[in-house]
């Protein structure tokens, strides 16, 4: 009984010093006051968080259609988010937050004061970083970006006076001086814009792509993640480091097909599901019928 009693509280030992990987959802387009299939893929996300429990949730931007908010009592805080996102397994869960194009047309600031008013939104400045440590020794930079501004287009647009008013200089010198820390194991960006896709604007000029690569490619940033686009897709060039992972279907979608960079594309609804330990992050695509429609892991 004794020898029994002593292997027991081994194990428990074990079991409570064993490497804990970190979960997390990555989630954009969504914020329709609860239609168009919005509350489709929260429920989904609601029952796979009572299977991986994720540590928080990142959204890529266009958090509310179509014009964003007006200020921080906007009714798209309680209609789409707070309303929509109520599940028991998430509704305590920290979202991190990025912005698109339809979060600039109104004010684009409220979203960033609104971390003030509710713990549940984190997102302290335009851009910034956030660096976490797991228990199995690994590091992970994530880099939260705001790529509106290096849209082009933009700068004709009904919101170019708030576009203006943003220094993409700045922001890149910012972004280039972060990703090039070898202080981590991973390094992930999080923005809106797509840097590839096969997706319905897969032929239209990319200044995104053009001003943010270059520094992806040079500081070997391992995984971009972003939406704009209504769809699900993972697209890697070969020889190049960085995977870049859409995830733009939180409410609606969109027709996409193939391009050469192409690993994975299809036009449902969904999320996904990212685990990252020290060796490896494993990307699972979730449609909102709750099935792993593709998973991918990269290895270290």
């Amino acid at each position: 009984m004794k020898k029994f009693l002593a292997l027991l509280l081994l194990f428990s030992c074990f079991a409570e010093q064993a490497p804990k990987p970190l979960v997390f959802f990555v989630i954009g387009d969504w914020g329709r006051m609860g239609s168009t299939n919005q509350r489709e893929v929260a429920l989904q996300m609601n029952e796979w968080a009572k299977k991986e429990n994720p540590e928080f949730i990142i959204t890529t931007g266009d958090n509310f259609y179509d014009v964003g908010v007006a200020d921080v009592n906007d009714l798209h805080w309680q209609k789409s988010f707070l309303d929509v996102y109520n599940g028991n397994t998430i509704n305590n869960k920290s979202w991190y937050a990025t912005l698109g194009n339809h979060d600039y047309v109104t004010n684009p600031q409220a979203e960033v004061a609104y971390t003030a008013t509710n713990q549940r939104w984190q997102m302290p400045a335009r851009y910034y970083q956030n660096v976490m440590a797991l228990n199995d020794g690994a590091r992970i930079r994530f880099v939260f970006s705001d790529t509106s501004p290096f849209e082009k287009s933009y700068y004709t647009s009904s919101f170019s006076a708030e576009i203006k008013k943003q220094d993409t200089l700045q922001q890149k010198k910012w972004l280039d001086s972060l990703t090039a820390l070898s202080d981590v194991d991973w390094k992930i960006v999080v923005g809106h814009h797509h840097i590839y896709t096969g997706g319905i604007r897969k032929n239209d000029p990319n200044s995104v792509r053009q001003s943010l690569e270059p520094v992806f490619i040079k500081n070997n940033v391992d995984v971009y993640f972003c939406g704009h686009e209504h769809d699900l897709q993972h697209l890697k060039v070969p020889d190049r480091p960085t995977h870049y992972f859409l995830s733009g279907a939180g409410s609606d979608t969109r027709p996409t097909t193939s391009i050469a960079q192409t690993l994975f594309g299809q036009s449902v609804l969904g999320f996904m599901s990212v685990t990252v330990a020290i060796e490896s992050l494993t990307v699972k695509v979730i449609n909102n019928q709750g099935q792993v429609i593709y998973q991918y892991t990269i290895a270290k």
